[in-house]
């Protein structure tokens, strides 16, 4: 598809990461060839653990031609083990085959950096359409006049320096820390305060020859399941990724150890005696599994959201990504978001046939995705106090309730819902934006103020 602005209009994206890399794609696959890519570190990395691919973001990484890149990397997952964390007991299990037959594409499991990497060699296949610079911090914005400050990592000028870019569209996908949108906050007076969740996380990844001696964390790691144990406000969840080589380990539980240091970083190297504290009331199995982590190895990350935003557009300026609506772990759904944000900015972009349009067609990609976004963000939220409770009574109720699943009853883990599987993973983004853009576009365009897209699932009625 060949975008009718496609060949002229300049667009600086802020941020390489998962959000900004398959904005940049999406966009050069629609036919625009004036793509520059400003990331602030020296290279990609290619650093994280696990990260869980939906269908939701599968189908999307087969539209942008990219699942050939991490496809040998993926797993899929056929069960979900949910246990108690002192007794080892499953409280329920849930099958997974309905998924691929529901959605159209079985739920998977990778190394986060098999997904960067993927996003980043479309991103190259893409060239000249896309440039990538990295060392590239953007430092200031000129909203008026629609360009961007780079200063270069090597460079020896002070911190406020660095030369002008111009473009016709920014697009902010710099991640929690965003810069593009303290500009855009400061603009009107308001502070850029994240919002801390009281939790962090450790991850971890076990290679294979760690196992070797245990039979049952090496069945684990050969199996195709996920396995989550959970107890008072903390939970671990498990899964082999990379062609079952390595067991990938997420944990969440109170943030003790950055408590004291509200601005220090969000990630630190951390000590295995405190992890293996924190765990110390979880059964043997989880025990024994955490006490193979080499001491050098574990780190810890502070999670942090945002308060939701009044506007994720400003000018010809838009957010994406982490930027606009970080989210906790708990629903797996932060990477399918950003890349979902991605693929309709693409869409609404290549409607574009009057440059004076830009600014409302980033209101329809606004009005396509913040209500849902942020609507699964708070659910999010949600299913980590569902996991997470103190109350004995509360606890039993909760755990009651998974031994209902079989029966039919509500999964607590919104990530094992059905109802809550239908309204994310049977959701494509783009069939959505390509059906309503028009009608969006022309309401804004007169003038229009929308309401956010109805978001809400309800287990009486299809989402």
């Amino acid at each position: 598809m060949t975008a009718p602005l496609g060949p002229t209009l300049r667009i600086a994206i802020a941020g390489a990461g998962m959000s900004g890399l398959a904005a940049a794609l999406a966009l050069a696959r629609n036919g625009f060839s004036h793509i520059h890519v400003y990331e602030a570190a020296n290279d990609l990395g290619f650093v994280g653990a696990g990260i869980q691919i939906a269908p939701n973001l599968s189908r999307q990484l087969q539209r942008l031609g990219v699942w050939e890149y991490m496809a040998e990397d993926a797993v899929e997952m056929k069960e979900a083990s949910v246990r108690a964390c002192a007794t080892d007991e499953e409280l329920a299990n849930v099958k997974l085959p309905h998924v691929a037959e529901r959605y159209g594409q079985p739920h998977r499991v990778a190394h986060r950096a098999a997904l960067t990497n993927a996003l980043y060699e479309g991103c190259k296949a893409a060239a000249p359409s896309v440039t990538l610079h990295f060392g590239a911090a953007i430092v200031g914005i000129d909203f008026a006049n629609h360009c961007i400050q780079i200063r270069q990592r090597d460079n020896t000028e002070g911190e406020g320096e660095g030369h002008w870019v111009d473009a016709d569209v920014i697009l902010g996908a710099d991640g929690v820390k965003s810069v593009v949108r303290k500009h855009m906050l400061s603009r009107h007076g308001e502070r850029d305060d994240a919002q801390d969740t009281g939790q962090s996380a450790y991850r971890i990844m076990l290679r294979r020859d760690q196992l070797l001696h245990d039979p049952e964390l090496l069945a684990m790691l050969d199996s195709n399941s996920t396995f989550r144990w959970i107890g008072a406000r903390r939970h671990i969840i498990a899964y082999p990724i990379s062609g079952h080589k390595i067991f990938n380990i997420s944990t969440a539980h109170p943030d003790v150890n950055f408590a004291a240091e509200p601005t220090a970083s969000w990630t630190t190297r951390a000590d295995k005696s405190t992890m293996l504290k924190m765990y110390s009331d979880f059964c043997p199995l989880v025990r024994r599994m955490l006490e193979l982590v080499t001491e050098s190895e574990v780190c810890e990350w502070k999670l942090r959201v945002h308060h939701p935003l009044k506007t994720w557009v400003e000018g010809n300026v838009a957010l994406l990504g982490d930027a606009c609506h970080a989210t906790l772990p708990h629903l797996a759904q932060g990477a399918s978001q950003a890349i979902e944000d991605g693929v309709v900015l693409a869409v609404v972009l290549s409607k574009l046939t009057d440059m004076s349009d830009i600014h409302t067609s980033l209101l329809v990609y606004e009005h396509l995705r913040k209500a849902r976004a942020e609507f699964l963000v708070e659910q999010a939220a949600a299913s980590g106090r569902d996991l997470h409770l103190t109350d004995p009574a509360a606890q039993a109720a909760r755990d009651e309730a998974f031994r209902q699943v079989k029966h039919g009853g509500p999964n607590p883990d919104k990530w094992l819902d059905r109802t809550v599987q239908d309204f994310v993973y049977g959701f494509d983004c783009v069939d959505d934006a390509e059906k309503r853009y028009e009608e969006v576009f022309r309401l804004r365009s007169d003038g229009v103020q929308l309401e956010g897209q109805s978001a809400c699932f309800s287990r009486d009625s299809s989402p």
